[in-house]
């Protein structure tokens, strides 16, 4: 994990920087960092982004108790596990990444309401389809069974076409990067599942 220090060394900085205890924390990796207009696009929360480039979920996992040392949020939006399978892990691993951070969310910043962004569909690698949708249904399936605080955003199936495809227009030219048109797909999905919340 010694790859990401330089990225850990820069959001340990950010809590110093706020004058404000953040409502919202968002978490997890360059599609959270990359987001430019986060803050704008949720003006009514106090809300910090915690995102890091090319983070997987085993990485988020591995620095959560570093990061989040120092907040106090009301909620936790997270979005990590598409490098993890990207990077050849399976979905089962990514499912037990997942249950350490339920259980150090659990340990560091209480039982608060938390949200899960599905895997997004990119373009990039829909050659990886099957193995995409299965971790997706492995985590909602976790959270439906064990954990009442946790909720799962499925933007997977809002991101497709008719012909059930990635739709191109959602994304950077890279096929695998958000574009504005996702992002604000993403902010209409999140905001909607925070409201109800806070």
């Amino acid at each position: 994990m010694y790859w990401y220090e330089e990225e850990i060394k820069r959001i340990e900085r950010i809590d110093k920087s706020l004058g404000h205890e953040p409502t919202v924390l968002f978490y997890g990796s360059s599609s959270i960092r990359l987001w430019e207009g986060l803050g704008a696009d949720f003006p009514e929360y106090n809300m910090v982004n915690l995102g890091f480039g090319g983070s997987t979920l085993a990485a988020c996992t591995w620095f959560f108790e570093r990061v989040m040392q120092n907040y106090h949020p009301k909620a936790l939006v997270v979005y990590a596990g598409d490098n993890d399978l990207g990077d050849g892990r399976h979905p089962e691993e990514i499912l037990i990444f997942f249950q350490q951070l339920m259980t150090k969310v659990s340990v560091v910043l209480g039982d608060i309401p938390c949200f899960f962004v599905s895997l997004k569909p990119s373009p990039a690698r829909w050659q990886m389809e099957d193995q995409f949708k299965y971790t997706n249904n492995l985590i909602e399936n976790e959270i439906i069974k064990y954990n009442a605080n946790w909720k799962f955003i499925n933007v997977f199936k809002r991101m497709l076409d008719k012909s059930g495809r990635p739709m191109t227009k959602l994304y950077a030219p890279d096929g695998l990067h958000l574009g504005p048109f996702g992002y604000e797909l993403w902010r209409e999905s999140i905001a909607e599942a925070l409201a109800k919340v806070l």
